[in-house]
Parts: structure tokens; C-alpha cells; sequence
């Protein structure tokens, strides 16, 4: 009997590393994406409780409370532009959405905004948590 080559046991050790690194990239991946999901999920509800803070401390300031609305849903379409997840894509644009649709021109449109926000900011925070499960 022929003793084997010694090309053989080499490239059998090269394939068996080329597979073992696959494997292990392939896991390191699925937890970069698990990372970059919380990351993000942690954004988005931070954005809608940093915007509900700010529009609470402005119903005397029409213009104010208009731009902070406006910022709020900015940072949250950026936010689902940039999202690896499409449930949390789709809630984020929502949020965002909802945010653009208040129209504050005077003091009482300002006042009506805050309490809309203040009733409709837990729901938000629901749907950008449960697209996060």
C-alpha cells in the first residue's frame, strides 16, 4: 500500500479550517445583527421619550414645539432607513408619521399637540417594543 501524499492531509486541514471559520463567521454575525437590532430598538424608544420631554415643557412655544415634532420624526425615519429589521422599520415610520401629522400653528394647536403626544406616546412606545420581540 501506497502511503498517502503529503498534498492530501493538507488540503483536507485547509478545508476543515475554511469550514470551521464559515461556521463561526456566520454565528458572529447573527449576534452583530442581534446587537445592532437592540441598538436600535433601544434608540427608537429613546427618540419618542427624548421628543415627549421636550414638547411637554413647550406648550407656550408654537414654533418651538413644531420644530421639536419635526426633529423627533426625523430621527426616527433615519433611524428605520437605516434598520436591519423590517418590523422595526415599518413601527419607527409609523411613529414617524404620526409625529409629522401634528400641525402646530398657535398656542391652542400647541396645547392640543402635547396632550395628542402625551396620549399617543405609550402606544408608540408599545409598537416600537413588540417590533422589537
Amino acid at each position: 500500500m501506497r502511503p498517502l501524499p503529503r498534498r492530501i492531509p493538507v488540503l483536507a486541514a485547509s478545508a476543515l479550517a475554511a469550514v470551521l471559520i464559515t461556521t463561526g463567521c456566520s454565528e458572529i454575525q447573527q449576534v452583530s445583527d442581534g446587537v445592532d437590532k437592540a441598538q436600535q430598538c433601544l434608540q427608537a424608544t429613546g427618540i419618542v421619550t427624548d421628543t415627549v420631554k421636550k414638547i411637554a415643557g413647550l406648550a407656550d412655544d408654537p414654533d418651538a414645539m413644531e420644530k421639536a415634532l419635526n426633529d423627533g420624526a426625523a430621527k426616527l425615519g433615519d433611524l428605520a432607513d437605516k434598520a436591519s429589521n423590517t418590523t422595526l422599520k415599518e413601527a419607527a415610520d409609523g411613529v414617524a408619521s404620526s409625529l409629522e401629522k401634528l400641525n402646530v400653528t398657535d398656542a391652542n394647536s400647541a396645547v392640543d399637540a402635547a396632550q395628542q403626544v402625551a396620549t399617543d406616546s405609550v402606544n408608540w412606545i408599545k409598537q416600537l417594543t413588540a417590533a422589537c420581540s
